[in-house]
């Protein structure tokens, strides 16, 4: 089952340059029944390797900006523990809504991603790389939080704020995850938050899984690709967000 499950996350996550953990949480939470916390934990582990992996598939299609990767890793890389920290604080059934309402935003930005590309002018230069150092920050923070690559964030600030195309910004955004994903990995592994037993499946699963979907992510409509995956996100996230506080004894 944990195969099955890095098999589907790697997919996604190569098809739209997200880090898959949105479709890792939630089945290894209803499948594998873990705690939402060790579920955050235990796919950040497994997001390092689907950067690897979608990263090296992106690549040898020239689609990755290396020197946006090291901008946005830069910053990650220390704001990933402080989410990680906050996350450890929140108690579960928070952070179960929590990680619903950062589903919906992710689709959103998915579904408007459009119209949103022809109202703002993307900058060069020097805001650029502030642009990028921004995200990176915001990206940390919330991939020690939810468990996740922070692939939707970047993806959409690169496309939307600077200018990227879009199989660019996802190859990037797949190689930043690696080194901003494996701070955040080794800070819950020490914590003791990963299920380790899993990650012999996830792990051949995700690798597997990313290498088809980024090499059909430059075949596939990109649109259709997007509105299911966005469809998809929000019923899981509604799902959360309806989450309901355990009763007072």
């Amino acid at each position: 089952m944990s195969f099955l499950i890095g098999l589907l996350s790697g997919l996604f996550g190569g098809l739209v340059g997200l880090g898959g953990g949105v479709v890792m949480i939630p089945l290894m939470v209803s499948f594998q029944k873990l705690g939402q916390h060790k579920a955050h934990a235990t796919s950040l582990v497994a997001l390092v390797f689907t950067g690897l992996s979608g990263a090296i598939t992106y690549a040898l299609k020239g689609s990755i900006d290396v020197m946006a990767s090291i901008l946005l890793a830069a910053t990650a890389i220390f704001t990933a523990r402080a989410g990680i920290r906050f996350a450890n604080v929140l108690p579960e059934w928070k952070l179960i809504r929590a990680f619903g309402i950062f589903l919906i935003f992710i689709s959103l930005l998915l579904l408007l991603k459009p119209y949103l590309s022809n109202l703002i002018t993307p900058v060069t230069g020097w805001p650029k790389m502030v642009i990028l150092l921004l995200t990176g920050i915001f990206t940390g923070i919330l991939s020690g939080m939810m468990g996740i690559g922070g692939g939707a964030i970047m993806v959409s600030a690169m496309v939307l704020l600077a200018g990227f195309s879009q199989h660019t910004a996802q190859g990037s955004s797949l190689l930043a995850m690696v080194p901003a994903g494996g701070v955040g990995a080794f800070t819950h592994w020490r914590l003791g938050n990963v299920s380790s037993q899993l990650l012999h499946g996830l792990i051949p699963g995700i690798i597997m899984g990313t290498y088809f979907g980024g090499s059909l992510a430059h075949f596939l409509p990109e649109g259709i690709l997007r509105i299911l995956f966005a469809v998809v996100l929000i019923l899981i996230g509604v799902r959360y967000v309806v989450t309901k506080a355990p009763e007072s004894s």
